[in-house]
């Protein structure tokens, strides 16, 4: 089987602003330590091939003993696997590779998911589904636009929040990142630019890049939204759509107000710029419910609406919508005849009654969220007092930031432990936010105090090496 090899280009974007000036950190060890944050973040793929030294060399615009040297220090850790002929090829470093799967305690425990296990009301609302579903089965399934009742109940849920919307408004899909794909499918061709903000959610990264587009990040200060950076970027790269999370942005879990909200619909308006706005975090709201949907405070603007069941509900259900004008919704379903056939019935039934119902049981999600919140922040505080974060107001997870570049470093000694931990450099372009984690509240109180109990010992020794290193410098 041949590998996959990366061009020269395609290595530097990757790659990004990977040298530091000043420094006193030599050129090598920099472009070193750049390819392996690569590797370790999965974006230099395993067994891809590496461009040959001297055409690298070339496009970096350094010394061929530069990039060997690179290239020895990554294969004498583990990285790189080097023959005559056949340049380097990436592989996974021994020590990462075998990496247990559970800790001392017996106990797997995964701080990399923002995501909470089915409740109760999933049974029911599968139950409910089964006794719906005999009126169903005459017909061949393949409904590419969704069941008329589960768009009535999303419609109705819409309405509820301050937007009126028709059934023919709505459209089920396989997922909100289903359904972004397919939004980039219907707008936008390869090379378009999709302004996001930045940090943002992965996958929704790699759906814009899956289809050929390049996203382009609008830096998001230290509160709120930068609706000047956002009016800039739109004029600079005249980008064929912006994907926009206001609802508890993932993962920083802040939400847009009011007034931002008026600000950014009016840009859409004036710009005729299309608005992907994701609200799948938007139920899980904890001392107020966010403002009307983003939508609702321009009806002139081209504003497109992500909803999901996974978080509100269950992840196993893989159901969202699409929310927009009928006649955006109509030539969706079109687009839709290349990319499936339609959404599972019985899960369609399931969502409807958990939409009608969900006054019942949401409440009790919010305060469990709420609690497991308080926790992980007074564990965090106790445990690790240098990191700093703020209190989401929704969402299920924290984004902190550590004092120095060490998540990549933390997360895989963490995963050799048996923990799994979602590095900032995932929710970024071009390797950005090494300092930055995101933790979830999302497990039992439990494995949430054994996590941090194994976790502090490893962050306790990295902070003390990555002293001594800065001390043996500054020697």
């Amino acid at each position: 089987m041949s590998s996959r090899r990366y061009g020269s280009q395609s290595l530097q974007r990757l790659l990004g602003h990977w040298q530091e000036s000043p420094s006193r950190t030599p050129i090598w060890r920099q472009l070193a330590e750049a390819l392996r944050l690569l590797i370790l973040d999965g974006r230099l793929a395993l067994d891809s091939r590496l461009p040959g030294e001297r055409e690298l060399a070339a496009v970096l615009q350094v010394s061929r003993t530069t990039i060997a040297s690179a290239i020895a220090q990554l294969r004498e850790e583990g990285y790189l696997e080097s023959r005559h002929g056949s340049g380097s090829r990436v592989i996974l470093a021994e020590h990462i590779r075998h990496v247990p799967t559970r800790t001392s305690t017996g106990t797997a425990l995964d701080m990399s998911t923002a995501a909470l296990n089915a409740g109760p009301e999933i049974h029911q609302a599968y139950q409910q589904a089964l006794f719906a579903m005999p009126q169903h089965l005459q017909s061949s399934g393949y409904l590419p636009q969704g069941l008329s009742v589960l768009r009535e109940s999303i419609a109705r849920h819409y309405c509820e929040r301050g937007l009126p919307t028709q059934p023919d408004e709505i459209m089920v899909v396989n997922g909100a990142v289903s359904g972004l794909a397919l939004i980039l499918r219907l707008l936008t061709g390869p090379g378009d630019r999709v302004v996001v903000d930045h940090p943002t959610y992965p996958l929704a990264i790699a759906a814009i890049q899956g289809a050929s587009c390049r996203p382009v990040g609008v830096s998001l200060p230290e509160h709120g939204w930068d609706t000047a950076g956002l009016v800039a970027t739109l004029a600079q790269t005249a980008p064929r759509m912006a994907y926009l999370m206001p609802d508890f942005h993932n993962p920083t879990g802040r939400c847009m107000d009011a007034a931002t909200r008026q600000v950014v619909a009016d840009i859409a308006e004036r710009t005729h710029t299309t608005l992907v706005v994701d609200e799948t975090m938007v139920n899980l709201w904890y001392d107020a419910p966010p403002p009307p949907p983003l939508a609702a405070f321009n009806r002139d603007a081209p504003i497109i609406l992500l909803g999901s069941a996974g978080k509100s509900f269950w992840g196993g259900l893989r159901l969202g919508w699409i929310r927009a004008s009928a006649r955006t919704i109509a030539a969706l379903v079109q687009t839709r005849d290349t990319f499936d056939l339609g959404s599972p019935v019985l899960e369609q039934l399931a969502t409807s009654w958990l939409l009608d119902n969900a006054a019942d049981f949401l409440p009790d999600r919010r305060r469990l969220l709420t609690s497991q919140r308080d926790l992980c922040s007074d564990l965090m505080n106790s445990h690790f007092p240098e990191w700093q974060f703020t209190q989401p107001q929704g969402g299920l997870s924290f984004w902190v930031e550590l004092p120095d570049t060490l998540a990549t470093l933390f997360a895989t000694r963490a995963e050799s432990a048996g923990i799994q931990l979602g590095t900032g450099t995932r929710f970024g372009l071009d390797g950005a936010f090494d300092r930055f984690l995101r933790m979830p509240f999302t497990l039992p109180d439990d494995t949430t105090r054994a996590a941090f109990q194994v976790l502090q010992p490893i962050w306790d020794n990295l902070r003390l090496q990555a002293s001594s290193g800065k001390m043996r410098k500054i020697i």
